[in-house]
């Protein structure tokens, strides 16, 4: 994997908890060979625990807001990553979206370079892409970018979850109490990103749990919002670094959230995903390997419930092990192309 012959400055922009995932091998591995890392990131609970769990230092530039106020809170957010990029001085500015990381870089003369797997979010793609040096997506990705774009074999969450970077802990099932059951991960979204505005995922919370109780399996949930009272003695409580360990042992994933659900795929656990919104690596994650099931339109409440139980049921599926396998070996370790990407070794 390259690293670069010479000391560079890399200053990655962290604005969601699955982007610590992401980059946190790649730190790792760039810090070991002599190269000067700084992290910033958009205030997220989530994302900071996560970054302090892994004894990552960091500095929190600017919250998040909706509506109206995106705008000003964005704009403070880039004026706060431009006077923190001027003193740290980076040869390298790289984020997921990036579309402040592609605009200081190009500002402070550094090279920025750019993740993306999410098609709909287009007004962050229309504002980063002008200005982004490179722009790193999976082979699936539906948007060409023009000669600017890499295309790789691989997903975002391969980063983290692939087997030469990630092996699961079995202790957490024990702390939860289900060591010795079957259960499903159910996930709920907040909805508050801008690229989620119009979107549904589930009807009612309170429906899915009893008809996946009904079949005898246990039932977990994790939420970004608040949990209907009913099923909130359901919720898994669980540290955020510990959640891969939750979905390698689920004998399925329903949820509204799509990194969750390519999570779960790639771990061999099956997954519904709910969500009115898809991309190109769920259509693929269920169309090549048969490890996703996308449920969207009107009916989807109802086909995600009908999905999930024939899955648990033995109805619907097949050998998920043989499946992962097959996916593993035609895509690569994710972090293997952060590096490449940063070090310059892909131009």
């Amino acid at each position: 994997m390259p690293t670069g012959s010479s000391e560079m400055r890399v200053c990655v922009a962290i604005q969601h908890p699955a982007h610590v995932h992401f980059y946190k091998h790649a730190i790792r591995t760039l810090e070991a060979a002599g190269h000067e890392i700084s992290i910033v990131v958009r205030d997220s609970e989530v994302a900071t625990d996560l970054l302090d769990a892994y004894g990552f230092e960091y500095r929190v530039l600017g919250g998040s807001a909706s509506g109206l106020r995106l705008l000003v809170s964005q704009a403070r957010y880039e004026a706060r990553m431009l006077r923190h990029a001027k003193r740290f001085d980076p040869d390298v500015m790289t984020a997921i979206g990036g579309s402040a990381a592609a605009h200081v870089a190009s500002l402070i003369g550094a090279r920025s370079v750019v993740f993306t797997d999410t098609e709909h979010a287009t007004l962050t793609n229309r504002l980063m892409a002008p200005f982004a040096d490179e722009i790193w997506t999976p082979e699936c990705f539906h948007v060409d970018f023009g000669p600017k774009q890499v295309r790789y074999p691989g997903y975002h969450e391969l980063a983290y979850l692939h087997p030469d970077r990630f092996e699961p802990d079995p202790s957490v099932l024990e702390e939860l109490g289900v060591a010795d059951e079957e259960y499903v991960v159910l996930r709920l979204v907040s909805w508050d990103a801008s690229h989620d505005a119009g979107a549904g995922g589930i009807d009612d919370v309170a429906d899915v749990v009893d008809r996946l109780e009904a079949t005898g399996t246990r039932v977990l949930i994790t939420a970004e919002g608040d949990i209907p009272p009913r099923v909130r003695d359901r919720t898994a409580d669980v540290e955020p670094h510990r959640m891969h360990d939750v979905l390698a042992g689920a004998s399925l994933f329903l949820g509204e959230g799509a990194t969750m659900a390519a999570e779960s795929a790639v771990l061999g656990t099956p997954a519904v995903y709910v969500n009115t919104l898809r991309m190109g690596y769920t259509d693929e994650l269920e169309a090549r390997y048969g490890l996703l099931y996308n449920c969207q339109g009107a009916f989807r409440h109802h086909n995600a419930l009908e999905t999930a139980e024939a899955i648990l049921s033995g109805e619907k599926g097949g050998d998920w092990s043989d499946a992962r396998e097959r996916l593993l070996s035609e895509k690569v370790d994710t972090t293997n192309v952060i590096l490449e990407a940063l070090t310059d070794g892909g131009r």
